[in-house]
């Protein structure tokens, strides 16, 4: 890894949509000269298109030095990785053509420099499904295609907050798909995925993993849909004799109603609403995207390309900055995990304070 910079991580950040609040949210973040005090920061973008947007935010003064090289960075400045040179036309809140293709431009680059080991972690900005799919990028969004990039046998998409974690077994499959993709295999991997990570990425010695059913009441014993009795609690029973310390499945709506994710570690969900709504009701602090299962560190803000207020000045940072705390924060966890401190003050972090309470399973109703 390029971590020789005062032992700051390298974090890489995409532009996302060029017409959506992508570079805003960058300006705005990188802006922010403390930033530099955590990680060594690199743009995938254009000069062109960063100061297009600066316009907007002009209360907000960012500095940047241009480079050709990634391991010849300035460690004290936000650094700018030039994409692209030509003049291009940027609307702000229009999806056509012109922003996909800069978007996946950004994408690819900085996807090729975390795999090569140039960037510690990647933030990526929000792309539109809608305009980035072509012969060349045939993906629905970031995660399949990270996963490709990296030829992993599976990821998951984890969401995490400072009150909860949830993984999906599928995610942007139709309903009526769903049951269909809900495998003993799969809930397995899963499973796997997110207890190394938990680990790993989260410093948690024995991760506590509830698992949710598909249907209503968790199928009541078969009566209301035969997955869970055929395909996730033998899943979950494997899943043990792999050492995953895993329980369920619990119905998802009093499971989230009573509280009871707060005695897990992570949750794993079946599908994309059956947890992405409990995480954007209930997380407590700014959700974030976490891609788990690949060898690099890519994190995402919890949300879309607003194109509604593009272009305004009026984009939220939150998520986005929380983004690259997660991001830093599971560098370091893995930089710890994997013995690679030799200063242990390093290893504080907002990571490690968020994990400092080590709550004890209750009987909870299966």
């Amino acid at each position: 890894m390029n971590s020789s910079l005062d032992n700051k991580p390298v974090i890489g950040f995409t532009c996302g949509d060029v017409n959506g609040i992508g570079i805003e949210l960058l300006i705005k973040t990188l802006g922010d000269n403390r930033i530099l005090d955590l990680c060594a920061p690199v743009f995938f973008a254009s000069n062109k298109a960063i100061n297009f947007y600066r316009k907007s935010v002009p209360d907000i003064n960012i500095t940047y030095a241009a480079t050709k090289e990634l391991n010849r960075l300035n460690p004290k400045q936000v650094n700018l990785f030039s994409c692209w040179e030509e003049e291009i036309n940027i609307n702000p809140g229009i999806l056509n053509d012109i922003g996909g293709k800069y978007a996946v431009k950004s994408l690819t680059m900085a996807g090729k420099a975390l795999k090569d080991n140039l960037i510690d972690g990647l933030v990526t900005a929000p792309i539109h499904k809608n305009n980035t799919q072509s012969n060349e990028f045939n993906f629905t969004g970031h995660t399949p295609y990270l996963k490709n990039l990296y030829g992993a046998a599976d990821v998951v998409m984890f969401m995490i907050a400072d009150n909860m974690r949830i993984g999906l077994v599928t995610e942007h499959v139709p309903v009526q798909d769903v049951a269909k993709h809900i495998t003993r295999e799969g809930i397995i991997s899963k499973l796997q995925i997110i207890n190394n990570s938990l680990k790993r990425d989260f410093n948690i010695t024995k991760p506590r993993i509830a698992v949710l059913g598909l249907n209503p009441h968790a199928g009541d014993e078969g009566l209301i849909g035969k997955e869970e009795e055929e395909i996730i609690k033998p899943a979950i029973k494997e899943a043990k004799q792999r050492d995953i310390f895993c329980f369920g499945p619990y119905p998802a709506d009093a499971f989230f109603a009573r509280g009871h994710y707060q005695k897990f570690d992570a949750v794993l969900a079946m599908y994309h609403d059956q947890g992405l709504i409990p995480f954007k009701s209930l997380a407590i602090g700014e959700g974030v995207n976490y891609t788990a299962g690949l060898p690099g560190v890519r994190t995402s803000p919890d949300h879309g390309v607003a194109f509604d207020i593009a272009g305004q000045g009026k984009a939220d940072e939150s998520s986005f900055r929380e983004a690259i705390f997660k991001c830093i924060d599971i560098i370091n966890g893995r930089r710890e995990y994997d013995g690679q401190y030799s200063n242990p003050l390093k290893k504080i972090s907002s990571r490690m304070i968020a994990n400092a309470v080590d709550q004890k399973i209750t009987d909870i109703p299966e």
